[in-house]
């Protein structure tokens, strides 16, 4: 439940920032969602980075429909990758990879900061 909770939390704080902030400050914002979210790293890792990428694919794909612009296919040609998909499935996994470390590094910080028991060997 806490996966879906933060991949839909990562998407949605991606979606509203995007458009505002930088990437890298999108980056930090993930890095704090996760960190707040307290999910071990591999569970974080996966949950940010499939959150950033569906929002980072959906966001192209939806601006591309929306404006009805040829730049995505010239895009496409021009680095000659053949296709404006294959371009809007490299977004999605820059996305996925972004926000994986970022979510990752949040997970790593909150668990550098939390307490850890004292003299769990110590008999009485």
């Amino acid at each position: 439940m806490k996966f879906i909770l933060l991949t839909f939390l990562t998407a949605i704080l991606v979606l509203l920032l995007n458009p505002f902030m930088p990437y890298w400050a999108v980056m930090i914002a993930v890095a704090i969602l996760a960190a707040f979210a307290d999910s071990p790293g591999g569970r974080a890792f996966f949950a940010g980075g499939f959150g950033m990428g569906l929002a980072w694919l959906g966001q192209s794909l939806y601006i591309t429909t929306i404006s009805g612009s040829s730049l995505p296919e010239k895009m496409g040609e021009l680095m000659g990758l053949g296709s404006d998909m294959v371009l809007f499935v490299i977004t999605g996994f820059l996305g996925f990879l972004i926000g994986a470390f970022s979510a990752w590094t949040g997970g790593l910080l909150r668990k550098l900061f939390k307490r850890k028991p004292d003299n769990i060997y110590k008999s009485y």
